[in-house]
């Protein structure tokens, strides 16, 4: 019988995922993040509008909403923002990191042999401007743990090519 050992890892020499340089998203994604504010907001005016429009009790109040659509609108823009900035992907010998995040950043590391399935998606403004959206699902889940938007889309079909390699590879060696 072999003798049992359980030898401690010394943390501090583990290789920092903090280290890896991340590709950022394509800059013409930015247009389609504003965009998509632009509607949500868009909305938001045309029903306090009418609501003011409609229902004079609300008028004495109109100037406090929209002090506060404002600031509300331009906080949204900067938070977009600084999550766009901070947003970066890169596929490594053995696995797919995705940071992003505006407040508190998140990092999602997925090893490929997790990976059950690779699909690309295009928004009517993302496919005008050439980009696409990888989803990268693992088992035991009804939506993508990592989503990668902004991505040119001859990039993304590259990407789900390597992926979906990788998830044949595993599945030969499994066999």
């Amino acid at each position: 019988m072999e003798d049992f050992t359980n030898e401690t890892i010394d943390t501090a020499s583990l290789p920092r995922f903090e280290d890896v340089e991340l590709t950022p998203l394509q800059p013409s994604y930015i247009n389609v993040i504003r965009l998509n504010i632009g509607i949500t907001f868009g909305i938001i005016a045309m029903v306090c509008g009418a609501g003011f429009y409609f229902i004079e009790e609300l008028q004495p109040y109109w100037l406090y909403v929209a002090i506060a659509y404002t600031a509300i609108l331009l906080l949204t823009i900067v938070i977009a923002t600084v999550r766009f900035r901070n947003s970066g992907f890169a596929f490594r010998k053995h696995d797919v990191i995705y940071r992003s995040g505006a407040i508190a950043l998140t990092t999602t590391i997925i090893p490929y042999n997790r990976v059950q399935h690779v699909a690309i998606e295009e928004g009517w403004l993302s496919r005008r401007l050439g980009l696409a959206e990888v989803d990268i699902f693992t088992a035991g889940g009804q939506k993508s743990d990592i989503q990668i938007p902004g991505i040119d889309k001859d990039q993304a079909e590259r990407i789900k090519q390597l992926l979906m390699g990788k998830i044949l590879k595993e599945e030969a060696d499994e066999q």
